[in-house]
């Protein structure tokens, strides 16, 4: 994710980032996939050097202006962008695309739709050779559309809205920790959402969309968007696909079909998930705070019992 402080909009920033992640990382073997953030003013001179780096920086984010956390840099206007995005086509980089508008006047539960209508329809027309990726989808909508677009256009989905919807964030008070962007939405969607999951379509696949905030940026009167749910996403979706009995579409929904799309071989590593529950930690240590996890003091039902 390049939604940093500052934005990581250069090869140069992506690369150092990169650097930064893999110092960091002291228990498991990760390759970074590095990503620019797309805003109004990248070249297509810039999408060259990216895509000519080594290790290749391998796709751009969209985040349209004022649409998510740290968005304020991103993209006001989808024709700003298109001769980086054409270029993007040429050299096979992906663009990620976060499927909101921002737009005041459109409703937070009608964004998702309003972008498929106004920007990524007419956009797949126009540039039809761009792998595009819509990430963590919170719609019917969204589903409908993905089925029925070429190829090239597939989309993530998170855990949490595989296995919520917005009841959890308004019923019996506002839970912050449930607040994310998109918003979770009504149960219809959410039902659209877990059955395309496990279809066995290779159009889906996971994205987490973990967010790290800490806790008192969550708990206030301005809560921060995000949901952290890197402390056991693997399990969770194993809850989700347990529910729909479809374990069996487990695997190539986590490991194999965002490879397929990514032009990468899958990862030869693997994990052994059992059905044993256990309990969340209220908190996990986050540098000076602590952050609140998914199902923070309650219990999820699978386990991670062996890696390889």
């Amino acid at each position: 994710m390049p939604n940093l402080k500052p934005p990581v909009t250069t090869t140069e920033m992506a690369l150092a980032y990169r650097e930064r992640i893999l110092s960091s990382n002291k228990s498991h073997a990760i390759e970074p996939l590095m990503t620019l953030y797309l805003t109004d003013q990248t070249t297509p001179e810039e999408i060259r050097k990216a895509a000519a780096a080594t290790p290749k920086i391998v796709a751009c984010k969209y985040y349209p202006a004022g649409a998510t956390t740290n968005s304020q840099f991103g993209v006001t206007d989808i024709q700003n962008v298109y001769p980086a995005l054409r270029e993007m086509a040429k050299v096979n980089m992906l663009l990620l695309i976060h499927s909101e508008v921002a737009t005041p006047s459109v409703d937070i539960f009608d964004r998702e739709r309003t972008f498929i209508q106004q920007i990524i329809t007419p956009l797949v027309a126009d540039i039809s050779d761009l792998q595009i990726v819509m990430e963590h989808i919170s719609t019917k909508d969204a589903v409908d559309y993905v089925l029925g677009a070429p190829p090239n256009v597939r989309a993530t989905m998170t855990c949490h809205h595989l296995l919520y919807n917005r009841n959890a964030l308004l019923v019996g008070g506002v839970k912050p920790h449930f607040y994310c962007l998109p918003i979770l939405k009504r149960e219809t969607h959410r039902e659209a959402l877990i059955e395309a999951a496990t279809s066995g379509s290779s159009k889906f696949f996971l994205g987490t969309d973990s967010a790290p905030h800490a806790t008192p940026t969550k708990e206030n009167a301005c809560g921060c968007a995000g949901v952290y749910t890197a402390h056991a996403a693997v399990e969770l979706y194993a809850e989700a696909f347990d529910q729909m009995g479809a374990l069996d579409k487990l695997e190539a929904f986590c490991s194999k079909n965002g490879a397929e799309h990514y032009g990468l071989s899958p990862s030869t590593r693997t994990m052994t998930l059992e059905k044993k529950a256990w309990t969340v930690p209220s908190t996990y240590q986050f540098g000076d705070s602590t952050v609140t996890p998914l199902r923070a003091g309650e219990t999820i039902a699978w386990s991670i019992v062996e890696r390889s």
